[in-house]
Protein backbone atom coordinates (compact mmCIF):
# COMPACT_ATOMS: atom_id res chain seq x y z
CA UNK A 1 0.00 0.00 0.00
CA UNK A 2 1.53 3.22 -1.09
CA UNK A 3 1.12 6.69 0.77
CA UNK A 4 1.94 9.94 -0.20
CA UNK A 5 4.05 12.56 1.88
CA UNK A 6 1.69 14.17 3.70
CA UNK A 7 0.66 10.50 5.46
CA UNK A 8 -2.61 9.50 2.83
CA UNK A 9 -2.58 6.27 1.72
CA UNK A 10 -3.26 5.33 -1.57
CA UNK A 11 -6.32 2.72 -0.74
CA UNK A 12 -7.62 5.05 1.40
CA UNK A 13 -7.53 7.67 -0.51
CA UNK A 14 -9.94 5.85 -3.16
CA UNK A 15 -11.84 4.55 -0.10
CA UNK A 16 -13.13 8.26 0.68
CA UNK A 17 -13.74 9.01 -2.90
CA UNK A 18 -15.87 5.79 -3.61
CA UNK A 19 -18.20 6.24 -0.56
CA UNK A 20 -18.26 10.34 -1.54
CA UNK A 21 -19.56 9.49 -4.63
CA UNK A 22 -21.84 6.49 -3.08
CA UNK A 23 -23.76 9.43 -1.62
CA UNK A 24 -23.81 11.25 -5.36
CA UNK A 25 -24.96 8.02 -6.93
CA UNK A 26 -27.79 7.36 -4.13
CA UNK A 27 -29.63 10.52 -5.82
CA UNK A 28 -29.94 11.99 -1.96
CA UNK A 29 -26.91 14.20 -2.59
CA UNK A 30 -26.92 16.38 -5.74
CA UNK A 31 -23.47 17.01 -4.98
CA UNK A 32 -20.39 18.11 -2.40
CA UNK A 33 -16.40 19.68 -1.98
CA UNK A 34 -14.39 18.09 0.12
CA UNK A 35 -11.35 19.21 0.86
CA UNK A 36 -8.51 17.96 3.32
CA UNK A 37 -4.88 18.29 4.12
CA UNK A 38 -1.80 17.41 6.31
CA UNK A 39 0.61 19.20 6.08
CA UNK A 40 1.63 20.56 2.69
CA UNK A 41 -0.11 17.71 0.74
CA UNK A 42 -3.57 18.94 -0.15
CA UNK A 43 -6.75 16.85 -2.07
CA UNK A 44 -9.82 18.20 -3.26
CA UNK A 45 -12.83 16.27 -4.58
CA UNK A 46 -15.83 18.23 -6.29
CA UNK A 47 -18.53 15.46 -7.60
CA UNK A 48 -21.84 15.95 -8.40
CA UNK A 49 -23.57 18.97 -9.74
CA UNK A 50 -25.30 22.24 -8.26
CA UNK A 51 -28.73 21.65 -8.75
CA UNK A 52 -30.72 17.95 -7.64
CA UNK A 53 -31.74 18.15 -11.39
CA UNK A 54 -28.95 18.40 -13.34
CA UNK A 55 -27.13 21.61 -14.24
CA UNK A 56 -23.78 23.03 -13.87
CA UNK A 57 -20.91 20.05 -11.94
CA UNK A 58 -19.65 21.35 -8.46
CA UNK A 59 -16.23 22.93 -8.18
CA UNK A 60 -13.74 23.56 -6.17
CA UNK A 61 -14.88 27.36 -6.12
CA UNK A 62 -18.75 26.72 -5.52
CA UNK A 63 -19.74 29.08 -2.56
CA UNK A 64 -22.14 27.20 0.15
CA UNK A 65 -23.95 28.55 2.95
CA UNK A 66 -21.71 27.88 5.83
CA UNK A 67 -24.76 27.95 8.30
CA UNK A 68 -23.72 27.27 12.13
CA UNK A 69 -19.82 26.35 10.18
CA UNK A 70 -20.48 30.07 10.95
CA UNK A 71 -20.13 30.10 14.77
CA UNK A 72 -15.97 28.95 14.55
CA UNK A 73 -15.05 31.99 12.16
CA UNK A 74 -17.18 34.85 14.14
CA UNK A 75 -16.00 33.73 17.10
CA UNK A 76 -12.25 34.88 15.70
CA UNK A 77 -13.53 38.70 15.99
CA UNK A 78 -13.75 38.57 19.57
CA UNK A 79 -10.64 37.23 20.09
CA UNK A 80 -9.05 39.91 18.14
CA UNK A 81 -10.46 41.84 20.79
CA UNK A 82 -9.21 39.80 23.69
CA UNK A 83 -6.05 40.02 22.26
CA UNK A 84 -6.31 43.73 22.20
CA UNK A 85 -6.99 44.03 25.55
CA UNK A 86 -10.67 45.63 24.60
CA UNK A 87 -12.42 42.80 26.11
CA UNK A 88 -11.96 40.96 28.92
CA UNK A 89 -13.06 37.43 29.94
CA UNK A 90 -14.64 38.10 33.21
CA UNK A 91 -15.94 41.94 32.81
CA UNK A 92 -19.73 42.62 32.63
CA UNK A 93 -21.19 42.66 29.44
CA UNK A 94 -23.20 45.62 30.79
CA UNK A 95 -21.69 48.67 29.23
CA UNK A 96 -21.83 47.38 25.63
CA UNK A 97 -24.82 45.36 25.75
CA UNK A 98 -27.27 47.56 28.37
CA UNK A 99 -30.16 45.78 27.12
CA UNK A 100 -29.04 42.67 29.57
CA UNK A 101 -28.63 44.79 32.56
CA UNK A 102 -30.04 43.52 35.64
CA UNK A 103 -31.78 40.35 34.46
CA UNK A 104 -34.59 38.17 35.37
CA UNK A 105 -34.67 34.16 35.24
CA UNK A 106 -36.96 31.76 34.82
CA UNK A 107 -37.92 29.64 37.94
CA UNK A 108 -38.43 26.82 35.93
CA UNK A 109 -37.87 26.05 32.10
CA UNK A 110 -41.35 25.69 31.60
CA UNK A 111 -42.57 28.82 33.44
CA UNK A 112 -44.78 31.72 32.39
CA UNK A 113 -42.42 34.41 31.16
CA UNK A 114 -43.37 36.36 34.60
CA UNK A 115 -42.62 34.05 37.07
CA UNK A 116 -38.65 34.85 37.66
CA UNK A 117 -35.68 35.22 40.24
CA UNK A 118 -33.18 38.09 39.70
CA UNK A 119 -30.00 36.89 38.36
CA UNK A 120 -27.13 35.84 40.90
CA UNK A 121 -24.75 38.00 38.73
CA UNK A 122 -24.42 39.96 35.91
CA UNK A 123 -23.75 38.56 32.44
CA UNK A 124 -20.05 38.46 31.61
CA UNK A 125 -17.95 38.23 28.03
CA UNK A 126 -16.61 34.88 29.29
CA UNK A 127 -20.98 33.76 29.19
CA UNK A 128 -21.39 35.17 26.41
CA UNK A 129 -18.47 33.70 24.44
CA UNK A 130 -18.96 29.99 25.70
CA UNK A 131 -22.76 30.09 25.10
CA UNK A 132 -23.48 30.15 29.15
CA UNK A 133 -25.14 33.63 29.32
CA UNK A 134 -28.48 32.01 30.16
CA UNK A 135 -30.56 31.99 26.31
CA UNK A 136 -30.42 29.72 23.63
CA UNK A 137 -32.11 27.15 21.10
CA UNK A 138 -33.05 24.33 23.23
CA UNK A 139 -34.61 21.43 20.93
CA UNK A 140 -34.94 19.95 23.87
CA UNK A 141 -37.60 22.37 25.48
CA UNK A 142 -39.69 23.41 22.31
CA UNK A 143 -43.31 23.87 23.27
CA UNK A 144 -42.24 25.88 26.42
CA UNK A 145 -43.03 29.69 26.85
CA UNK A 146 -39.80 31.24 26.63
CA UNK A 147 -38.48 28.71 23.13
CA UNK A 148 -42.22 30.19 21.79
CA UNK A 149 -41.19 33.83 22.36
CA UNK A 150 -37.49 33.12 20.94
CA UNK A 151 -39.05 32.16 17.53
CA UNK A 152 -41.96 34.50 17.65
CA UNK A 153 -39.17 37.31 18.59
CA UNK A 154 -37.41 36.79 15.53
CA UNK A 155 -34.51 36.20 17.26
CA UNK A 156 -33.04 33.07 15.33
CA UNK A 157 -32.98 32.96 11.49
CA UNK A 158 -36.32 30.49 11.27
CA UNK A 159 -38.51 31.92 8.83
CA UNK A 160 -41.32 33.24 8.45
CA UNK A 161 -40.20 35.39 11.59
CA UNK A 162 -37.16 37.56 10.09
CA UNK A 163 -34.31 39.11 12.50
CA UNK A 164 -34.30 42.47 12.83
CA UNK A 165 -31.82 44.86 12.68
CA UNK A 166 -29.11 44.61 15.97
CA UNK A 167 -30.11 47.20 18.13
CA UNK A 168 -33.83 45.97 17.72
CA UNK A 169 -32.73 42.58 18.20
CA UNK A 170 -31.04 43.36 21.07
CA UNK A 171 -34.11 44.96 22.27
CA UNK A 172 -36.51 42.50 21.69
CA UNK A 173 -33.63 39.92 23.48
CA UNK A 174 -33.44 42.12 26.53
CA UNK A 175 -37.36 42.04 27.19
CA UNK A 176 -36.91 38.28 27.85
CA UNK A 177 -35.84 36.47 30.86
CA UNK A 178 -33.00 34.31 31.03
CA UNK A 179 -33.68 30.23 31.36
CA UNK A 180 -31.09 29.84 33.28
CA UNK A 181 -28.73 31.60 35.55
CA UNK A 182 -25.90 33.36 33.82
CA UNK A 183 -22.90 30.38 33.44
CA UNK A 184 -24.76 27.88 34.70
CA UNK A 185 -25.51 26.07 31.12
CA UNK A 186 -24.02 26.01 27.31
CA UNK A 187 -27.17 26.76 25.04
CA UNK A 188 -26.82 26.58 21.84
CA UNK A 189 -26.73 29.08 19.01
CA UNK A 190 -28.12 32.82 20.30
CA UNK A 191 -24.69 33.39 21.91
CA UNK A 192 -23.36 33.36 18.28
CA UNK A 193 -25.11 35.80 16.82
CA UNK A 194 -24.75 37.86 20.67
CA UNK A 195 -20.95 37.70 19.56
CA UNK A 196 -21.46 39.95 16.46
CA UNK A 197 -23.36 42.45 18.67
CA UNK A 198 -20.86 42.78 21.03
CA UNK A 199 -18.27 43.10 18.48
CA UNK A 200 -19.42 45.92 16.72
CA UNK A 201 -20.35 47.79 19.68
CA UNK A 202 -16.85 47.28 21.25
CA UNK A 203 -15.14 48.80 17.71
CA UNK A 204 -18.01 50.95 16.50
CA UNK A 205 -18.09 49.13 13.27
CA UNK A 206 -20.43 46.89 11.81
CA UNK A 207 -19.62 43.45 12.41
CA UNK A 208 -18.66 42.23 9.23
CA UNK A 209 -16.52 44.96 8.35
CA UNK A 210 -14.52 44.59 11.53
CA UNK A 211 -14.19 40.05 10.91
CA UNK A 212 -13.61 41.10 7.03
CA UNK A 213 -10.23 44.17 8.71
CA UNK A 214 -9.10 41.66 11.15
CA UNK A 215 -9.62 37.91 10.34
CA UNK A 216 -10.78 37.05 6.55
CA UNK A 217 -8.84 39.78 4.34
CA UNK A 218 -5.58 38.85 6.31
CA UNK A 219 -6.64 34.76 5.19
CA UNK A 220 -7.11 35.68 1.83
CA UNK A 221 -10.44 34.00 2.83
CA UNK A 222 -12.06 36.58 0.00
CA UNK A 223 -15.31 34.49 -0.61
CA UNK A 224 -16.35 34.53 2.73
CA UNK A 225 -19.35 37.26 3.50
CA UNK A 226 -23.11 37.35 4.51
CA UNK A 227 -24.17 37.76 0.84
CA UNK A 228 -23.56 35.95 -2.40
CA UNK A 229 -23.44 39.50 -5.18
CA UNK A 230 -24.59 38.89 -8.54
CA UNK A 231 -21.37 38.73 -10.24
CA UNK A 232 -20.95 35.61 -8.12
CA UNK A 233 -24.16 34.27 -7.96
CA UNK A 234 -23.71 31.82 -10.25
CA UNK A 235 -21.26 29.90 -8.33
CA UNK A 236 -23.99 29.58 -5.20
CA UNK A 237 -26.17 26.24 -5.58
CA UNK A 238 -29.76 26.53 -4.29
CA UNK A 239 -30.42 25.03 -0.69
CA UNK A 240 -32.82 22.33 -0.60
CA UNK A 241 -34.45 21.14 2.76
CA UNK A 242 -36.04 17.71 1.49
CA UNK A 243 -39.06 16.63 2.64
CA UNK A 244 -38.18 14.14 5.57
CA UNK A 245 -41.55 11.85 4.32
CA UNK A 246 -40.74 11.52 0.43
CA UNK A 247 -37.32 12.78 0.05
CA UNK A 248 -38.78 15.30 -2.62
CA UNK A 249 -36.04 18.00 -2.90
CA UNK A 250 -37.50 21.30 -1.90
CA UNK A 251 -35.92 24.57 -2.44
CA UNK A 252 -35.57 26.06 1.03
CA UNK A 253 -33.31 29.21 -0.35
CA UNK A 254 -32.72 30.04 -4.30
CA UNK A 255 -29.48 31.44 -5.40
CA UNK A 256 -30.09 34.67 -7.63
CA UNK A 257 -33.11 36.48 -5.50
CA UNK A 258 -32.49 34.19 -2.71
CA UNK A 259 -32.02 35.44 1.21
CA UNK A 260 -28.32 35.38 0.62
CA UNK A 261 -28.47 37.92 -2.85
CA UNK A 262 -28.58 40.90 -0.33
CA UNK A 263 -26.49 42.39 2.29
CA UNK A 264 -28.53 40.98 5.89
CA UNK A 265 -30.43 43.26 7.76
CA UNK A 266 -28.92 40.82 10.70
CA UNK A 267 -25.62 40.03 10.18
CA UNK A 268 -25.31 36.54 11.99
CA UNK A 269 -22.40 35.25 13.48
CA UNK A 270 -24.14 32.03 14.35
CA UNK A 271 -25.34 31.31 10.91
CA UNK A 272 -25.15 33.87 8.16
CA UNK A 273 -21.54 33.26 6.22
CA UNK A 274 -21.21 31.83 2.79
CA UNK A 275 -17.93 30.22 1.81
CA UNK A 276 -15.86 28.04 0.06
CA UNK A 277 -13.65 24.99 1.07
CA UNK A 278 -10.30 26.81 0.36
CA UNK A 279 -11.31 29.90 2.30
CA UNK A 280 -12.19 27.65 5.56
CA UNK A 281 -9.20 25.93 4.63
CA UNK A 282 -7.15 28.57 5.05
CA UNK A 283 -9.03 29.61 8.35
CA UNK A 284 -8.22 26.42 9.77
CA UNK A 285 -5.04 26.25 9.14
CA UNK A 286 -4.09 29.40 10.79
CA UNK A 287 -5.59 27.86 13.78
CA UNK A 288 -3.82 24.61 13.52
CA UNK A 289 -0.25 27.14 12.79
CA UNK A 290 -1.09 28.62 16.40
CA UNK A 291 -2.89 31.89 15.02
CA UNK A 292 -0.67 32.68 12.15
CA UNK A 293 -0.93 32.71 7.90
CA UNK A 294 1.92 33.11 5.66
CA UNK A 295 4.23 34.54 8.65
CA UNK A 296 1.79 36.81 9.89
CA UNK A 297 -0.05 36.70 13.18
CA UNK A 298 -3.88 36.87 13.24
CA UNK A 299 -4.17 35.81 16.52
CA UNK A 300 -2.09 35.30 19.60
CA UNK A 301 -1.40 31.51 20.55
CA UNK A 302 -3.43 31.49 23.93
CA UNK A 303 -6.06 33.27 21.87
CA UNK A 304 -6.68 29.94 19.89
CA UNK A 305 -5.96 27.67 22.66
CA UNK A 306 -8.73 29.02 24.19
CA UNK A 307 -10.92 29.32 21.01
CA UNK A 308 -9.88 25.08 20.69
CA UNK A 309 -9.71 23.52 23.94
CA UNK A 310 -12.58 22.64 26.45
CA UNK A 311 -14.16 25.80 28.41
CA UNK A 312 -17.04 23.76 29.86
CA UNK A 313 -17.55 22.18 33.28
CA UNK A 314 -19.78 18.93 33.24
CA UNK A 315 -22.62 20.89 34.63
CA UNK A 316 -22.34 23.38 31.94
CA UNK A 317 -21.83 20.89 29.61
CA UNK A 318 -25.20 18.88 30.34
CA UNK A 319 -27.62 20.48 27.76
CA UNK A 320 -24.69 19.50 25.28
CA UNK A 321 -24.99 16.09 26.26
CA UNK A 322 -29.21 16.30 25.92
CA UNK A 323 -28.59 17.94 22.14
CA UNK A 324 -26.69 14.86 21.33
CA UNK A 325 -29.08 12.36 22.53
CA UNK A 326 -32.20 13.58 21.42
CA UNK A 327 -31.59 15.02 18.33
CA UNK A 328 -30.46 11.97 17.21
CA UNK A 329 -29.68 12.56 13.46
CA UNK A 330 -28.42 16.06 13.40
CA UNK A 331 -26.77 14.99 16.50
CA UNK A 332 -24.78 11.81 14.21
CA UNK A 333 -21.08 12.19 15.75
CA UNK A 334 -21.60 15.40 17.89
CA UNK A 335 -22.44 13.52 20.65
CA UNK A 336 -18.98 12.47 20.78
CA UNK A 337 -17.57 15.46 21.52
CA UNK A 338 -17.93 15.42 24.65
CA UNK A 339 -16.95 19.54 24.79
CA UNK A 340 -17.36 22.81 23.94
CA UNK A 341 -14.26 26.09 23.83
CA UNK A 342 -15.25 29.12 21.77
CA UNK A 343 -17.14 28.93 19.24
CA UNK A 344 -16.51 25.70 18.68
CA UNK A 345 -16.79 21.61 19.67
CA UNK A 346 -13.86 20.23 20.91
CA UNK A 347 -13.45 16.33 21.57
CA UNK A 348 -12.19 15.47 24.56
CA UNK A 349 -12.94 11.30 24.87
CA UNK A 350 -12.46 8.66 21.86
CA UNK A 351 -16.07 8.64 21.07
CA UNK A 352 -15.82 7.47 17.50
CA UNK A 353 -12.77 7.73 14.61
CA UNK A 354 -11.76 11.41 15.37
CA UNK A 355 -8.89 12.14 17.58
CA UNK A 356 -9.71 13.71 21.19
CA UNK A 357 -8.65 17.32 20.53
CA UNK A 358 -10.16 17.53 17.20
CA UNK A 359 -12.20 21.11 17.20
CA UNK A 360 -14.86 22.71 14.99
CA UNK A 361 -18.34 22.23 14.10
CA UNK A 362 -21.21 21.21 11.86
CA UNK A 363 -23.95 23.24 9.93
CA UNK A 364 -27.58 22.02 9.10
CA UNK A 365 -27.04 23.38 5.65
CA UNK A 366 -25.21 20.18 5.74
CA UNK A 367 -21.33 21.36 6.20
CA UNK A 368 -18.87 20.40 8.08
CA UNK A 369 -15.44 21.63 9.28
CA UNK A 370 -12.71 20.50 11.77
CA UNK A 371 -9.01 20.58 11.97
CA UNK A 372 -7.09 17.77 14.59
CA UNK A 373 -3.88 18.64 15.84
CA UNK A 374 -2.87 15.78 17.08
CA UNK A 375 -2.73 14.04 12.91
CA UNK A 376 -2.17 18.05 12.11
CA UNK A 377 -5.33 17.38 9.44
CA UNK A 378 -7.76 19.94 8.40
CA UNK A 379 -11.02 18.13 6.50
CA UNK A 380 -14.13 20.75 4.44
CA UNK A 381 -16.90 18.98 3.75
CA UNK A 382 -19.78 21.07 2.01
CA UNK A 383 -23.16 20.12 0.35
CA UNK A 384 -26.13 22.49 -0.30
CA UNK A 385 -28.80 19.57 1.16
CA UNK A 386 -30.39 20.65 4.40
CA UNK A 387 -30.35 18.21 7.37
CA UNK A 388 -34.26 17.79 7.17
CA UNK A 389 -33.43 14.34 6.57
CA UNK A 390 -30.82 12.24 7.26
CA UNK A 391 -28.76 12.50 3.98
CA UNK A 392 -26.52 14.67 4.75
CA UNK A 393 -25.34 14.21 7.94
CA UNK A 394 -24.80 10.10 7.08
CA UNK A 395 -22.28 12.05 4.22
CA UNK A 396 -20.42 14.11 6.82
CA UNK A 397 -20.45 11.11 9.39
CA UNK A 398 -19.08 9.27 6.12
CA UNK A 399 -16.47 11.50 5.07
CA UNK A 400 -14.98 11.58 8.89
CA UNK A 401 -14.73 8.15 9.09
CA UNK A 402 -13.06 7.09 5.28
CA UNK A 403 -10.64 10.58 6.25
CA UNK A 404 -9.44 9.54 9.32
CA UNK A 405 -8.90 5.60 7.39
CA UNK A 406 -6.79 7.58 4.52
CA UNK A 407 -4.34 8.21 7.39
CA UNK A 408 -0.85 6.13 6.87
CA UNK A 409 1.79 6.98 8.74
Amino acid sequence: MGHSDGGFSATGLRRLRDVLARHVDSGKIPGLVALFSRGDETHVEAIGTMRHDGGAPMSRDTIFRMASTSKPVSIAAAMVLLDECRLRLDDPVDQWLPELADRQVLKRIDSPLDDTVPARRPITVRDVLTSTFGLGMDMTVLGTPIMGEVFARGLTPNLPVPMPEPDEWMRRLGELPLMHQPGERWQYHISSDLVGVLVARVTGQPFETFLRERVLDPLGMKDTAFNVPDHKIDRLPPLYAPDPQTGEFLVWDESKGGRWNEPPVFPGGGGGLVSTADDYHAYFRMLLNGGTHGGERILSRPAVELMTTNRLTPEQNAARDALARDNVHISHGQGQHGGWGFGMAVRTYRGDYASVGQFGWDGGSGSATYADPDKQLTGILLTQVGASTPDSMRLIHDFWTTLYQAIED
